[in-house]
């Protein structure tokens, strides 16, 4: 009778023991899970924030770049304006030139026709030609 309590006993505190560790591993397991749970979580929040401050920088760069682009396009309409307005300077120029050459010519035309109205004529039989031509056989 001892030894058949003895080994009810022993087999008692087994299974009390085999229950004791089933509970501490549900309660691991539990815990476990939880904690790997937890863990996707934070990794998943990490990466939205990662991704949320990729496309902010992404956009800031955007934006620099635009500010940029809009500078340089400001820079040369600026020079192509400048470049035009020296073209018709040079334009103006050139063309007033021309004017005060032709000006000049025409005055200098004008002399030279006065001047040779009163020059002599050359005399017509020159060189024993008559009439300042050749005629027939020398």
């Amino acid at each position: 009778i001892n030894k058949q309590l003895e080994k009810m006993k022993q087999n008692q505190e087994c299974e009390r023991r085999k229950r004791i560790a089933e509970e501490k591993h549900k309660e691991w397991v539990k815990k476990k899970r939880e904690e790997e749970r937890r863990e996707r979580k934070r990794k998943l929040s990490k990466e939205m924030v990662e991704k949320v401050t990729r496309e902010l920088e992404k956009m800031q760069l955007q934006e620099k770049a635009d500010i940029k682009y809009k500078e340089w396009l400001k820079k040369k309409r600026a020079e192509e304006a400048e470049k035009k307005k020296k073209e018709k300077e040079k334009e103006k120029e050139r063309e007033a030139e021309l004017l005060e050459k032709r000006t000049r010519s025409e005055k200098i035309f004008k002399e030279w026709l006065q001047n040779s109205r009163n020059k002599p004529q050359p005399a017509l039989n020159g060189y024993g030609f008559p009439h300042g031509k050749s005629s027939g056989l020398y």
